[in-house]
């Protein structure tokens, strides 16, 4: 099943390859901005992150913030240059989340590209695992 599988994707242009070749490069980078509120691994469907330390709160309200590196991916393609992309989206999503006066707790990835170059979707990835380690943000998910 796993051939039929794979060779439907393959036909449809996805490199699942290239895809667990790329998640293995980031591996390394993930893992290192989870603290002990994170489970799970690095490639799963979801990320879980445990609040219950919330219990301690009154009234806890979770804060979330989701934005885009936009017409800054034609620079990085021109440089050759991908990982200040992923800083200036941590970036972008932490400040928006601060100035709310919440805390950043933890954040979801998403890349879409039209081919799988692992190298680069690492190097992506790990400008925003450095910037999430930068301001205490779990990358997970």
């Amino acid at each position: 099943m796993t051939d039929d599988f794979t060779s439907s994707y393959a036909a449809a242009g996805v490199d699942t390859a290239a895809g667990d070749l790329a998640v293995e490069l980031m591996k390394s980078a993930v893992s290192a901005t989870h603290g002990p509120n994170v489970f799970g691994g690095v490639g799963g469907f979801a990320g879980l992150f445990d609040v219950s330390f919330l219990k301690n709160f009154k009234r806890p309200l979770l804060a979330t913030s989701t934005d885009g590196v936009g017409t800054k991916v034609a620079i990085a393609q021109a440089l050759d240059k991908h990982d200040t992309i992923g800083q200036d989206l941590v970036g972008m999503v932490v400040d928006d989340i601060i100035v709310v006066g919440a805390t950043p707790l933890f954040m979801t990835d998403y890349i879409a590209c039209g081919r799988v170059v692992p190298s680069r979707i690492a190097e992506i990835v790990a400008g925003i695992a450095q910037a999430c380690s930068a301001t205490g943000t779990a990358l997970v998910g």
